[in-house]
């Protein structure tokens, strides 16, 4: 392991969400641990300290989790590696099944949060959840139109989580 500045290697995060994606670890209210894959998300300063922001639908089980949560975690796969866990776990839902053991992926204790953290992947964020604000269709400005139609067609907006980061760092 080697831990890095929250702000480094940032490029891997976003080479995955402009691609397959990247997972999102919640616990559930029970303490089982949920995976998602997410395309959307950032990393950034927000109140004077690093913050990866996620969005989470409201029909996702995820949401639920997360909203329970204090902590998450955001696991990045190498580029190109783990295709069919983020497929399975971008269409399956954690109601029905535990994802990770499905896709094979293997949950490890992670550095400094409950949540754990993926072992085949190669970079972690671990983070505690700072705010969340869920949107709603007055949210979006007048000229938004054409997001409301393309990413909400059925109103199913997101919440926005604001997780501060308390450890970064990559696997070989």
């Amino acid at each position: 392991m080697k831990r890095i500045e929250w702000h480094q290697e940032t490029e891997w995060l976003n080479a995955v969400l402009t691609g397959g994606g990247a997972f999102l670890l919640a616990n559930a209210a029970g303490g089982r641990t949920n995976l998602m894959t997410i395309g959307w998300g950032q990393v950034g300063v927000v109140w004077s300290m690093p913050v990866l922001t996620v969005l989470v639908r409201e029909s996702r089980y995820t949401h639920g989790c997360i909203t329970a949560a204090d902590t998450f975690a955001v696991c990045v796969p190498r580029p190109g590696e783990l295709a069919e866990a983020l497929a399975l776990c971008g269409t399956k839902s954690g109601r029905d099944l535990d994802k990770a053991s499905e896709a094979g992926l293997t949950l490890v204790p992670a550095q400094t949060i409950e949540t754990p953290v993926i072992d085949e992947c190669g970079q972690h964020y671990e983070c505690e959840v700072v705010a969340r604000s869920q949107q709603v269709r007055a949210d979006f400005g007048a000229k938004a139109e054409r997001v409301l139609e393309t990413h909400y067609p059925q109103g199913d907006h997101h919440l926005i989580v604001f997780g501060k980061i308390l450890d970064a760092y990559t696997t070989t």
